[in-house]
């Protein structure tokens, strides 16, 4: 959820978005969801999004792979929680985003593939792991999927660049 948070004329709005995202792997590959942003080109990002008003990040998860991605999932393991702060969010001049980031391990106990429609993103896929590197992809990728290998104890990982995006 982006909530909004307006102050002095002339001043930064500041936006606090709080979001959950799923790591499911199958052998190799990762799934992942094709992300169409409000602006800009489409990107790859990890099955989530925000989290309602009055919802659970552990039940946000779960919505969100079934809607983008059409699996049923159970939570295996919370993997961590990753802050930032960017200072624009869709262009919108004089914003001030702070992104949170829930991090869970799941694992499909039902439905088949399918894309989401009339949804933020349009395309469900199984991605090999070796391949990620090259796709335009959300920041957060990298992040989780180092979370999801390293596993560490605080449920952070250090050193993830600010930018929303990774080019290759």
């Amino acid at each position: 959820m982006i909530i909004g948070y307006p102050q002095n004329a002339g001043m930064t709005t500041r936006l606090l978005r709080v979001a959950a995202y799923a790591v499911c792997t199958r052998g190799d590959d990762v799934l992942m969801a094709r992300y169409l942003p409000p602006v800009g080109g489409p990107y790859w990002t990890l099955p989530g999004g925000k989290v309602e008003h009055a919802e659970d990040p552990y039940r946000a998860v779960i919505r969100e792979v079934a809607e983008e991605t059409g699996y049923q999932v159970r939570v295996e393991r919370l993997l961590g929680v990753d802050s930032r702060v960017r200072l624009t969010v869709w262009g919108r001049p004089d914003t001030e985003q702070h992104s949170i980031g829930v991090f869970y391990r799941v694992k499909i106990t039902g439905g088949e593939l399918s894309n989401e429609v009339d949804g933020s993103t349009d395309l469900a896929q199984w991605i090999p792991r070796a391949e990620i590197h090259k796709l335009e992809r959300a920041q957060l990728v990298d992040t989780a999927l180092e979370l999801d290998r390293l596993e560490p104890v605080t449920g952070h990982v250090e050193g993830r660049p600010d930018s929303a995006l990774l080019h290759r």
